[in-house]
């Protein structure tokens, strides 16, 4: 078990219908962080959560809202996701023309800056920025909708990332996305993560199984 692992719930998967209770529940069954997943319909094949809804729910935690935006025209939409209550936003290396300019909008709006990448795309521009950024997130499904079943083969992926982190000396979280379970969980913290996007794993059955949906990723 990793002393130091954070679950950081998918609100992707919770009842929409009653979204600040979902979020008051997932707090209180030990979550870390609270990660929101945004999709314009462009970059990804999906419409989901505008800033007007983050704003909604911003006083229903105190817990970081982690911010995955997988959208076209990012730049333009970071100012507006900074002050809708975002703690850390992250971009995708594939969408924007320049990345350093990206970071640097996320910085000079007080938050932290993250950087995903797809399953087919190269890790290499990390060795550029890494010491700029805060978060690394590598998806181990094709972005664009939840439920989908974990790609295996992005676990070299996670060691190589794992790595140039490590060189950089930084205390860069290495965040890991798309169909993590208790069945496989082990896999990706021994490759190198220390920070796990789950949806279905964690909002599968009532409010009252949460804790031990969490527990069972934590002790993996």
């Amino acid at each position: 078990m990793e002393k130091n692992l954070l679950i950081a719930p998918s609100i992707l998967s919770c009842d929409f219908s009653r979204l600040g209770e979902e979020i008051q529940d997932i707090t209180e069954a030990g979550a870390d962080l609270i990660h929101i997943d945004v999709m314009d319909g462009h970059f990804v094949p999906n419409l989901t959560i505008g800033p007007g809804v983050i704003k909604s729910i911003r006083n229903d935690t105190d817990l970081m809202f982690d911010v995955h935006l997988m959208i076209e025209n990012v730049d333009k939409y970071i100012p507006i996701y900074s002050h809708a209550g975002a703690d850390i936003i992250t971009i995708h290396s594939e969408v924007s023309e320049n990345i350093l300019r990206s970071i640097k909008i996320i910085k000079d709006h007080g938050k932290k800056a993250g950087l995903a990448f797809n399953p087919k795309s190269s890790i290499g521009i990390l060795n550029e920025v890494i010491e700029k950024i805060d978060l690394v997130l590598i998806m181990t499904v094709n972005p664009g909708f939840g439920g989908q079943s974990f790609m295996e083969n992005q676990l070299e992926k996670i060691t190589a990332t794992k790595k140039i982190i490590d060189n950089s000396n930084s205390e860069v979280l290495l965040e890991v996305d798309g169909g993590i379970n208790e069945s496989n969980i082990k896999y990706v913290v021994e490759s190198g993560a220390n920070t796990i996007v789950a949806g279905s794993a964690i909002f599968s059955g009532t409010k009252n199984d949460y804790k031990l949906n969490i527990d069972k990723l934590r002790i993996y």
